[in-house]
């Protein structure tokens, strides 16, 4: 079965920094594209980003574009999100996705999510 496992949420202070990761198991890991949506309360859920562990090509939302990193370790089947510089409006749940090549796949239609983790940014 595919997992994907996120870690490193919790609260920060507004300007502070925080690194999630989603840890993939079940599947060929250089076969998909994964990445991150999240859900803020009351709000949708937005993509946030995406990279293709194939080739390391990466995506971003405008929303994140210069504070936000994301990168891949294939030995360890893990995809990180490095946010730096986070604001309250960060506030959400944010979840692992992934979709099977391509970001524009898996920002659009995903086949797998793992559960969501809190992440809180204080003011």
């Amino acid at each position: 079965d595919v997992q994907l496992v996120e870690s490193g949420g919790g609260l920060v202070q507004a300007g502070g920094s925080l690194r999630l990761s989603c840890l993939a198991s079940g599947l060929r890991f250089d076969d998909y594209a994964i990445g991150w949506f999240r859900q803020a309360p009351g709000k949708e859920r937005e993509w946030v980003a995406c990279i293709e562990d194939g080739d390391g090509t990466q995506h971003k939302a405008g929303s994140v574009q210069d504070r936000f990193t994301i990168t891949a370790d294939s030995a360890k089947n893990t995809v990180y999100l490095q946010m730096n510089n986070l604001k309250p409006e960060d506030t959400a749940v944010y979840s692992c996705a992934a979709a099977l090549y391509h970001c524009a796949a898996q920002a659009g239609r995903p086949e797998y999510w793992g559960e969501g983790i809190l992440v809180t940014v204080s003011s």
